[in-house]
């Protein structure tokens, strides 16, 4: 049985996400998504959670921007995964991308990077040599990693922000946008500023 790709969303994520399939001549078959105003999206259809009827061979990528709820998702179900790498990023040969991760137009992965699951490697934005991030990471458009650089997980870096070389980012971390981060940083907080401080915790 031939494989038939599906989004799960709808939304302005979505959009980016189907532009880079369709550029790559990605078959998709159908969005998942429950929000009855969106009946199509880029001549692909829209069907509701509850009329999609799952096929072995179906896999998915979840165009969903918030970490958590891509997370929720792929824990409360059991789908097959697939990654979408736009024909206008850079990766090296040597860098390595797990399913359900999205790679945007012009972004860098360079050489030894690690990128874990259903990740988000926004526009432009650069992952430096040997940097290693864990599962449901969003690295936002502009956003700079500097080699070795470790992001744990569901934490997202935010536009514009720049992270020195070898600084450590714990789990489920914000960093505000534009931020310079020099030091690392906590599990479950918010920083910002240059140089990032925490300035709340979860």
């Amino acid at each position: 049985m031939d494989t038939e790709y599906h989004i799960f969303g709808a939304s302005g994520h979505a959009k980016v996400v189907l532009d880079i399939l369709l550029t790559n001549a990605t078959p998709v078959a159908s969005i998942v998504d429950d929000n009855p105003t969106v009946p199509i999206l880029f001549n692909i259809p829209v069907i509701h959670s509850q009329d999609f009827i799952l096929k072995d061979s179906d896999e998915f990528i979840i165009a969903i921007g918030e970490n958590s709820i891509r997370k929720t998702i792929v824990v409360k179900n059991n789908f097959q995964f697939y990654k979408a790498i736009h024909a206008d990023a850079t990766v090296s040969q040597f860098a390595t991308i797990a399913e359900g991760t999205v790679v945007m137009p012009q972004a860098v992965i360079n050489a030894a990077a690690t990128i874990g699951k259903h990740c988000i490697i926004n526009s432009r934005s650069v992952v430096e040599h040997d940097c290693v991030l864990e599962d449901y990471v969003h690295i936002s458009p502009n956003a700079s990693l500097a080699g070795n650089v470790t992001i744990g997980e569901g934490s997202q870096i935010g536009i514009g922000a720049s992270v020195i070389q070898g600084v450590k980012i714990g789990k489920w971390v914000t960093i505000g946008a534009g931020a310079v981060v020099t030091q690392d940083i906590p599990d479950n907080c918010t920083a910002v500023g240059i140089p990032a401080k925490p300035i709340k915790f979860q």
